[in-house]
């Protein structure tokens, strides 16, 4: 059967015979890889495309844009997706927000986090090296450690000069996800240390 066009559609010839049932079959199966399939969301779409040709393109209810990039596996790549809604981090015991939620939301293989944490009771955090002041989602748990600089408060005179925010990876000292706050003042320094506060505000790679 003759072909036409860039995607080598199937068009009968004279000699095909009169089978039209046949043809617009052939013709429907070739345009098929060609048209933007339309899924409910990701579910959906690894329910229903996953043995789909490389190169189908999916779109989701929500806008969200896919282009499948293997012939023998359920990979795709992500060509827009809307950005997602702040979820609230819960805090491990002890701590609660101050002024500002603590808040996260992954886009694509970026995590965000933001907020202000203090300690219910009041009291100073840093006075030991270590604090935990969340566990993250298991979606935003890294592969390796990461860190970014902290802010704190610095009103009156206990403070922390120096700290930084942790979030654990595998084969850490801490469980993986764990949010936390790292300083060596205490160590240091020796006297009162610590701070009122800290925030947490500052974003890391899960992969």
């Amino acid at each position: 059967m003759p072909t036409i066009g860039y995607a080598d559609l199937p068009i009968p010839g004279g000699g095909d015979g009169p089978d039209g049932a046949a043809a617009v079959a052939a013709l429907a199966e070739a345009l098929d890889p060609h048209l933007v399939q339309h899924v409910a969301n990701l579910a959906d779409r690894t329910a229903r495309l996953a043995a789909a040709p490389v190169r189908t393109l999916a779109i989701a209810a929500n806008g969200t844009a896919w282009t499948k990039t293997s012939a023998t596996t359920d990979t795709w790549a992500t060509l827009w997706e809307p950005t997602p809604a702040w979820r609230t981090l819960g805090l491990a015991a002890g701590f609660e927000q101050v002024t500002s939620t603590p808040q996260t939301r992954v886009i694509g293989k970026q995590v965000f986090v933001r907020g202000r944490v203090q300690k219910v009771s009041g009291g100073l955090i840093g006075t030991t090296n270590t604090e935990v002041l969340a566990v993250m989602p298991a979606d935003c748990w890294p592969t390796r450690l990461c860190f970014w600089p902290g802010g704190s408060s610095i009103t009156g005179d206990p403070m922390t000069a120096l700290c930084r925010i942790e979030v654990a990876g595998p084969a850490q000292a801490l469980p993986t996800g764990s949010l936390s706050m790292y300083s060596q003042d205490g160590a240091q320094n020796g006297g009162t240390v610590g701070t009122t506060w800290v925030d947490i505000s500052g974003s890391y790679w899960i992969d």
